[in-house]
């Protein structure tokens, strides 16, 4: 028993005809051709030493040969650590250290300035294409692979988190946690084999690989295999869709775009947005433009997803839905006390999806995984009358003014709402007298001009007076990470001499 290999490749070599397409609809990949190269590089990384629960780490561009790399390693019993394509050498060094990795794979133009990594790890190239040492390796192998047994609560992948202060955490994520998770979302979202995802994301993050990639590959969905998002390419591949996932910006990329439209979008059956909130304005703009309303749903590295919008059902802009099947959530103070419904709280989660701990840091997994299973998320949350869930921001960008607690999303639904704002970003700047105060960081909408006066009304006429920000800043934009998540630490360090 393999459990992700049996229930994610092995259906595939019964399948026919293309896996993965190209924009124009003919076949990159088929699903045969699929199988074999899983079998060539399981082989080729057997072939290397490497011996079940040895971790791969990987930096690679998204190709067909990476997601048969990572299919390789599930075949031959290994842990894949899929790394983010921006880290540079120094960070690169700290995971592969870290991780015990005994192969480090990278693209052959990276791999002379990556050299000094074979200090902890040997180094194979691998490109689009198959270019490099290890395609080169593969190439003469067979294509035939039994694979290695293990058992649902064997590892299947690291995945680093992004920390915010100290060095990122290694997530433990196994058979279980995968697959378990991969079945309540088909189920849920209604994936077929008669589905065509159209896949823009890069996947070395959970949202591509372990939501979009795992659903297509359980419920035999194909793919429309985008190296990333550029929004001629979407617009010539969506005619060929039926489903799409992204972040925010994908979408709000695709509202400036006229062409986009109802007579464009209309076929589709789901459109799906996470791993960054989306303004409530882009919900109904979408709505306006084509006639469907954007699935939002909610999880994290950790977990994968832990709540949905409801296929059928009213989907809640502003909200990520109730809980998935299998996954209780609950909104705690704390001691971990769930808190009526209504209050706000930190989320905390439970289910077969909730990974295993924190690899080498055994004090940060007791502190953020409850002996009864429950995971502290970091997210602040609050839960309505109907179940649906609301997220308020992270725990770490509460901002605790002269002693009251100010929640920054509250601040921002007030200020995003004001005419001409687009965006904007409240964050907790050091105060001699209120210990932090809120600062507020907009972005105008094109060609519009922010009045601070109708905003500073705004606020007045909604929010009580402490949870006003002190100190207002108009920016042309917010500083995100690759999902498109605004990266609130940064802002927290730019403005932390705001008041002196």
């Amino acid at each position: 028993m393999n459990p992700l290999y049996d229930a994610l490749i092995a259906p595939c070599a019964d399948r026919e005809g293309g896996f993965l397409l190209r924009p124009d609809g003919s076949v990159l990949l088929g699903y045969s051709e699929f199988v074999g190269q899983v079998g060539r590089y399981a082989h080729a990384l057997s072939d290397l030493g490497l011996e079940p629960g040895d971790r791969v780490a990987m930096q690679l561009e998204k190709s067909p040969e990476m997601l048969a790399l990572i299919g390789g390693c599930i075949a031959a019993g290994l842990v894949f650590l899929p790394l983010n394509t921006g880290y540079p050498a120094a960070e690169l060094a700290y995971f592969v250290e870290n991780s015990g990795a005994r192969l480090f794979l990278c693209d052959p133009g990276d791999r002379e300035a990556l050299a000094g990594l074979e200090r902890f790890a040997r180094i194979e190239c691998l490109g689009p294409g198959g270019a490099g040492s290890f395609a080169a390796r593969a190439a003469g192998c067979d294509s035939a692979f039994a694979p290695v047994a293990r058992g649902p609560d064997d590892l299947a992948a690291f995945l680093y988190t992004s920390g915010t202060t100290g060095r990122s955490k290694g997530a433990m994520i196994s058979h279980r946690n995968l697959l378990s998770n991969a079945r309540v979302l088909v189920e849920s979202w209604h994936f077929t084999d008669e589905d065509v995802l159209l896949h823009a994301l890069p996947i070395f993050h959970t949202h591509g690989l372990f939501v979009a990639t795992n659903v297509a590959l359980l419920s035999g969905a194909r793919m429309i295999w985008l190296p990333k998002f550029e929004v001629e390419t979407v617009l010539e591949a969506l005619p060929r869709a039926t489903t799409m996932m992204g972040v925010p910006t994908f979408y709000t990329r695709l509202l400036d775009e006229p062409r986009f439209d109802a007579a464009l979008a209309g076929h589709m059956r789901l459109f799906i947005s996470g791993s960054a909130p989306m303004l409530e304005e882009t919900h109904r703009q979408f709505e306006a433009r084509t006639g469907q309303r954007i699935l939002e749903r909610y999880g994290m590295t950790e977990t994968n997803m832990l709540t949905s919008n409801p296929y059928d059902g009213e989907r809640v802009a502003g909200t990520v839905g109730p809980p998935l099947p299998g996954v209780e959530l609950k909104v705690c103070d704390a001691e971990g006390k769930a808190l009526p419904d209504g209050e706000v709280g930190m989320i905390e989660v439970r289910g077969e999806n909730v990974f295993c701990g924190y690899w080498q840091m055994p004090e940060k997994t007791a502190a953020e995984l409850r002996e009864d299973g429950f995971f502290i998320t970091g997210d602040l949350g609050v839960i309505d009358a109907r179940g649906y869930v609301s997220i308020v921001g992270r725990g770490k960008d509460l901002i605790i003014s002269g002693g009251y607690n100010i929640y920054p999303k509250e601040v921002e639904a007030v200020i995003d709402a004001v005419e001409g704002v687009l965006e904007s970003a409240v964050v907790g700047a050091p105060h001699g007298d209120f210990g932090e105060s809120p600062v507020a960081v907009i972005v105008e909408e094109a060609g519009a001009e922010v009045d601070l006066g109708a905003v500073q009304t705004a606020l007045d006429e909604a929010l009580a007076r402490f949870k006003h920000p002190r100190h207002f800043d108009v920016v042309e934009g917010l500083p995100r990470n690759t999902m498109g998540k605004v990266q609130k630490a940064a802002l927290r360090e730019r403005y932390k001499r705001v008041f002196g």
